[in-house]
């Protein structure tokens, strides 16, 4: 295999350790989450006797010294592992607090929301963040970290190659890059550092269009969004772009009041668990209900991102433009254990007022616009074109929409 270099050095942030889009959508923040109970429940003495037993064998006869911590976690992951849930899972300490600190809109690391890649082991990149050195230094959505230091990683776990890509700010990594349809690995030598990333950007744009960036959902993006739509005095504009590509989700809670922000009244989602349903409402407190809207999504809008979308598409209130979105439509809630970790569980799912379900299948754009970054380039906002971006403008500028066709592809990332 051949192998391509292309080095790097610019300031990134660690990496963000999310484990998979959307990661949160959970009615409990984990600052507050509950913490679990100690002790067994009744009657489960027998059923952990063969636990225990294993125990017992393990210590008496197991050649090399032994971690009980490892193997307590080790239990834990296993535990939740043979659910067949991705979105249920433990958390150690470790990834627990940086998850946490992920939410607070400071990151170290290289701007980036992760999963493993079942294909490789290795640790995909799903979202890169708008203005992180990640994106400067053209690392794309879909590229696979398979190499940290020039050792493979992929036999490794998540939060093993996460500590490998984590470290001191001012000190460099370099990472094998396995992107899509190029064979060779690609080499990028990164310097971490920590930096904070706006979830909300926005600008009026030529013609009286409002543009609104929601790049991710932290404790107060709802208000900085309306913020934002107070600033721009939205709603007696010519028409708004909400733009949540590559926005990997957040709280349920939160995308409620974002969906409300643009809608006076009406259902916003319908959540459905064991025993019990839960429809919300707009909370009748828009701000910009009435300007003619378009949302922008991609692969990379998720949880979250695809509930708003979902929402304003049912309640007829924007034209959906982009690319079909991830597909999660299931709500967590996360708790604290005693070690500090953390286990983080599925209690419900989610739909969109017209009753659909998202998981697995996303959410169809009204208007299909694809967008491809070539192999290797950097994607430079000032030079090139965004077709969805401009799909959207010409919606609100002719009110009439448009065909795929007139936005051809540049060539796979967001702007």
């Amino acid at each position: 295999m051949y192998r391509k270099t292309a080095t790097v050095s610019v300031v990134l942030t660690a990496l963000v350790t999310v484990f998979v889009v959307g990661y949160v959508l959970g009615t409990h923040q984990p600052s507050t989450a509950v913490r679990a109970q100690s002790g067994s429940p009744t009657g489960t003495d027998e059923l952990f006797t063969p636990f225990w037993e294993t125990w017992t064998l393990l210590h008496d006869n197991y050649v090399d010294a032994l971690d009980d911590g490892t193997l307590m976690e080790g239990a834990l992951n296993g535990m939740l592992e043979s659910l067949g849930d991705p979105h249920t899972g433990y958390m150690d300490p470790e990834t627990f607090n940086q998850i946490n600190e992920s939410m607070s809109g400071e990151y170290e690391g290289i701007g980036a929301t992760v999963r493993t890649d079942e294909a490789t082991g290795g640790l995909e990149l799903v979202t890169i963040m708008d203005g992180s050195p990640a994106q400067a230094a053209g690392l794309l959505p879909g590229d696979v970290i398979v190499e940290v230091s020039g050792e493979d990683i992929t036999g490794l776990d998540q939060n093993e190659i996460i500590a490998q890509v984590r470290g001191p700010a001012g000190t460099n990594v370099d990472l094998g890059i396995k992107r899509p349809n190029v064979d060779e690995i690609l080499d990028f030598e990164v310097s971490r550092d920590r930096i904070t990333v706006a979830s909300v950007t926005y600008d009026v744009l030529d013609g009286d269009i409002g543009y609104v960036r929601l790049s991710q959902f932290e404790f107060g993006s709802s208000q900085e969004l309306r913020d934002a739509l107070a600033a721009i005095d939205a709603n007696h504009l010519k028409g708004l772009i909400l733009d949540v590509r590559g926005n990997p989700g957040g709280y349920l809670t939160t995308a409620i009041e974002v969906a409300s922000a643009f809608i006076q009244e009406g259902t916003v989602v319908t959540e459905r668990g064991p025993e019990r349903e839960r429809t919300y409402e707009a909370l009748e407190n828009a701000v910009a209900p009435d300007v003619p809207m378009v949302v922008l999504v991609n692969a990379g809008s998720a949880s979250a991102s695809e509930l708003i979308a979902g929402a304003l598409q049912d309640n007829h209130r924007a034209t959906i433009v982009g690319t079909k979105t991830f597909g999660k439509g299931s709500v967590q809630t996360w708790h604290t254990l005693s070690n500090g970790g953390g286990v983080r569980i599925t209690v419900s799912r989610w739909y969109t007022p017209s009753g659909r379900s998202v998981s697995e299948v996303g959410i169809d754009p009204d208007v299909n616009v694809p967008f491809e970054i070539a192999a290797g380039e950097v994607y430079d906002p000032a030079t090139m074109p965004d077709p969805q971006l401009e799909a959207a403008l010409t919606i609100l500028r002719t009110g009439e929409p448009v065909q795929p066709t007139v936005a051809e592809p540049v060539v796979t990332a967001q702007p």
